[in-house]
């Protein structure tokens, strides 16, 4: 069986009952192409589409996979989610929509979409057109009521029985004693009380485990004769010991039949101290999941210190209100929205989202300066996961603050091209740059991101222009790090129109026109260039203490293997504009056959990256080692040198760096003769080509060692058993065929 991708959400409490509604998602799922389960908020829809999912994913080759629609307030973002949710990181100048439609075609997988109802509309005109061109595509979705879309198989989910059968009693009872081991039922009357509670709540799951979790300030019998008070009373708006969130309800959101639940969040509501409410109104600006330290940033203010958000979060969390899974919080999206509706009452709309902007305008300039460092995968997946967020921050300071905006913009722009978010990347710079006057480095910073986001998706025009456009701008303000930043995207676009003399020209000339720092070994007392460095390469992988192979220099100049980079090597860490600027010496001095000075330059370079680091150079300097030993008839070490790339690829989750790795990886390992692995290879990596979105890209040279590469495999296994193993690999998923090909010894 091939081992399942995908990403469904982890179960964290037990599952009680439902056998029913299984077996009947199960038949549905088998038969249909669309399900939608409908019921009201609380009654259980997300966990039991959860269950149905994992239960079925065996069926799909190509696996099942989550989108969480509920932090997402209009469409604007719907395409972008789903499309990260299914693995596409499409690279290209076509509509987001096409992309997603081509990137599914072809597979058979299972989709989730879960809290569609407040995107209704967008989400079935979505769907019709996925399912209509992508006929191996199975959709589940989660909503308060039907989309409408033509084919739409509709699953009612009702509460847990109650009478006749334990389910409802046993929720209560796990989540009793999930809130405190040594809990239960068995004083006299508890288990009694215990199913009169159940009765009153209606078997509404939510509405069940909130309860449960208000044991703490209660016993079960007390906890039974509150709530039967509390529902026995007609809601009158004149009676003010009625929440005033029952009153302030939407009824199109919240129809007189769901009274229940909403009387119970409201009970819950009135149960938190005032600070603890204060804290979820709040709280309900953060789209994703979050740590304390967010919690204190975008919540602290008037009465809530940081000291007091830390107490009011740990009360929130008994009961039950905000989710707790080891350091991270989450809050179910039907708490969010009675949050939501407190904080309109408060009148506190405009200060929450002006603090949650601060606190991600702060995240992104603290991610900006953490890039060449020791935390750049941190920051980098950071960055990933709060892709939301930063979006909402984004879209206020666009309306309210735009010198932030304009800040903003330009500091997350990189993170979210290496991420894949190239629309948005080039989006939001447009945006900002239109949004006002913008000056110095700013502007710089903001010119980059839309050429770096428009050379990626092939706009070779358009990133000349702004290429050029940063340089005039970087010297009139004397701005050496976007003069550095401005090389690597005018030699970037240079090597991409088969321009290597012209790269390295401007390169060198741009790091000696920068050099501030002490010397890093060149004859004149400066920091050497890749000219410098012309002592014969004999580059040969050894292991780093992280298991990536790297080659180092010794005291003579040759290169050996094995040794520590770090250690002893007291230059200082270098910008990360620096290093992509000497990346891109690295890749014209490749690209003009002047090998021996490419290998010393790649060498140096990746030390470098290492003192600081810095893995997202780094692994570009490995690529061109893997290349170099290729063209130098040194395949064992280009594979492994390929491998130490893929690696830290992997680990930024550069789906564009490991397709190039992988093409590289496969024709080193044709090089030593073994054709299907090649194949195998070479197949994964035309899985990677098609997830950005773009046939094999990269600099002119790489074409011929492609097609030396698919010439060899082809020889040494004959035409049918290479076509046999492509196959395979490009079957695969990502995931498994990448883990296979860092494997040295690749199974066939």
């Amino acid at each position: 069986m091939m081992t399942q991708v995908g990403f469904l959400p982890e179960e964290t409490s037990s599952f009680v009952g439902r056998r029913a509604e299984l077996a009947r998602l199960d038949t549905a799922l088998a038969t249909r192409r669309m399900t939608t389960l409908i019921g009201p908020g609380g009654v259980g829809k997300t966990r039991l589409a959860v269950r149905a999912a994992r239960a079925a994913a065996d069926r799909y080759p190509d696996g099942a996979w989550w989108a969480d629609l509920s932090p997402l307030y209009d469409d604007a973002l719907l395409l972008p989610t789903v499309s990260d949710a299914v693995g596409l990181a499409d690279h290209t100048l076509r509509m987001p929509v096409e992309a997603l439609c081509e990137w599914l075609s072809d597979k058979r997988l299972l989709l989730v979409l879960d809290s569609a109802e407040h995107l209704r509309a967008p989400c079935s005109h979505l769907l019709a057109e996925l399912l209509t061109t992508s006929p191996g595509l199975t959709v589940l979705v989660t909503s308060r009521q039907p989309l409408g879309t033509r084919g739409e198989h509709a699953v009612r989910i009702q509460p847990l029985p109650v009478d006749g059968a334990p389910d409802a009693l046993q929720l209560f009872e796990d989540r009793l004693r999930a809130g405190d081991p040594r809990a239960g039922l068995d004083a006299p009357g508890d288990r009694a009380a215990a199913a009169d509670i159940c009765r009153r709540l209606e078997g509404i799951p939510l509405a069940i485990e909130l309860a449960a979790a208000g044991i703490g300030r209660h016993t079960v019998a007390q906890l039974a004769t509150r709530i039967g008070t509390r529902f026995d009373a007609p809601v009158d708006a004149e009676d003010l010991t009625a929440s005033r969130l029952d009153l302030l309800a939407d009824d199109s959101l919240w129809p007189r039949r769901h009274r229940t639940l909403r009387t119970t969040i409201g009970w819950s509501h009135e149960l938190c101290t005032p600070l603890e409410r204060l804290l979820w109104a709040r709280l309900t600006l953060l789209r994703t999941d979050f740590d304390e330290e967010t919690a204190r940033e975008v919540c602290t203010g008037g009465p809530l210190t940081p000291h007091e958000v830390d107490r009011a979060l740990q009360g929130l969390v008994a009961q039950s209100v905000v989710q707790r899974d080891g350091t991270r919080y989450r809050m179910l999206d039907t708490l969010r929205e009675y949050g939501r509706m407190w904080l309109a009452e408060l009148g506190e709309e405009r200060a929450a989202a002006d603090r949650h902007a601060r606190s991600f305008l702060g995240l992104a300039r603290r991610a900006h300066e953490g890039w060449t460092g020791p935390d750049q995968i941190t920051w980098y997946h950071t960055i990933a996961d709060t892709h939301l967020d930063l979006c909402a921050a984004l879209d206020h300071l666009l309306a309210h603050d735009v010198a932030g905006a304009q800040e903003m913009a330009g500091r997350v722009g990189f993170f979210w091209a290496c991420c894949g978010h190239l629309s948005e990347a080039r989006g939001y710079a447009q945006r900002a740059l239109e949004a006002g006057p913008v000056e110095g480095p700013h502007r710089t910073r903001l010119q980059w991101v839309l050429g770096v986001a428009a050379l990626l998706q092939g706009d070779f025009a358009t990133a000349e222009k702004y290429g050029a456009l940063c340089t005039a701008i970087a010297l009139y303000d004397h701005d050496d790090e976007g003069m550095l930043g401005a090389t690597y995207l005018s030699g970037l676009t240079q090597l991409m129109n088969g321009e290597p003399a012209a790269a390295l020209e401007a390169a060198e000339r741009v790091l000696r026109m920068t050099e501030t720092a002490p010397p890093d070994g060149g004859p004149d007392g400066r920091r050497a260039t890749a000219t410098d460095c012309a002592t014969d390469t004999t580059s040969e992988p050894g292991a780093s203490e992280s298991g990536a192979c790297e080659p180092t220099v010794s005291e003579s100049g040759a290169c050996e293997p094995g040794a520590s980079e770090s250690g002893g090597d007291s230059a200082p860490l270098e910008s990360a504009h620096r290093l992509r600027c000497r990346l891109i010496t690295v890749f014209a001095l490749t690209a003009l056959g002047r090998l021996s000075e490419s290998g010393r330059a790649a060498a140096a370079l990746r030390r470098a990256c290492e003192r600081g680091g810095e893995y997202w150079t780094r692994s570009y300097a490995d690529y061109q080692l893997a290349l170099i030993a290729l063209l130098q008839g040194r395949p064992e070490a280009s594979a492994a040198h390929a491998r130490a790339m893929l690696a830290g690829k992997h680990r930024l989750r550069d789906s564009f760096g490991i397709a190039l790795g992988l093409d590289i990886l496969a024709a080193a390992i044709a090089a030593q003769g073994a054709g299907a692995q090649a194949a195998r290879v070479y197949g994964t990596g035309h899985a990677y080509w098609r997830m950005v979105g773009h046939p094999q890209r990269g600099t002119p040279e790489l074409g011929p060692v492609r097609e030396a590469c698919e010439l060899q495999a082809r020889a040494a296994v004959g035409d049918e058993a290479y076509q046999r193993a492509f196959e395979r690999g490009q079957a695969d998923n990502a995931e498994v065929g990448l883990a296979a090909a860092l494997h040295s010894d690749l199974p066939l």
